[in-house]
């Protein structure tokens, strides 16, 4: 049976061990790690999946914000990466961990603008993230555009910079 507790709880080596399995150890390059470099995860948004204390898969959850050209500026959450086992994926473990880090955000109050770079079919479908909104964001990296996806009331719409948050959210 999986049990999903806060990313705190486990090593730090184990989740990067993860993070290199799933993704590669190149996965510090991508555009995503870029977006948030620097930050720390949001700790009450992040978490791990354990079956039977294994790590199975781990969400994380970083501050981030939307630099506008028109001047805005509005704080937003990056969901992921989502990692599971190579092994243990479709099984819902991805699922289950992003379900769990929005409920999280709804609860912490930072639900209104949360971004990914992701499948949009499968975000799109299970969770309403789409690419509405962003197609005239910029990020500091290569990034397919029907990739870049966001939902919540306060995602911003128009030209702007995602760039790391100065100052933590919750």
């Amino acid at each position: 049976m999986i049990e999903y507790v806060p990313i705190a709880d486990v090593a730090p080596a184990a989740v990067e061990g993860l993070l290199d399995r799933a993704f590669g150890p190149d996965r510090h390059e991508r555009t995503a790690y870029r977006i948030r470099a620097g930050m720390e995860a949001i700790a009450a948004l992040s978490f791990a999946a354990l079956d039977d204390g294994a790590l199975v898969g781990t969400i994380q959850c970083w501050p981030i914000r939307f630099v506008g050209d028109d001047g805005q500026d509005v704080a937003m959450v990056q969901l992921g990466p989502v990692a599971v086992e190579p092994g243990r994926q479709q099984g819902g473990i991805g699922r289950a961990l992003t379900a769990q880090a929005l409920a999280a955000s709804e609860q912490a109050g930072l639900a209104d603008a949360i971004t990914l770079i992701g499948d949009p079919e499968y975000y799109g479908r299970f969770f309403g993230f789409d690419a509405a909104r962003t197609a005239e964001w910029r990020v500091p990296g290569p990034v397919e555009r029907h990739r870049l996806l966001a939902r919540g009331g306060k995602v911003p719409n128009g030209a702007g910079l995602l760039a790391p948050r100065i100052t933590a959210l919750a």
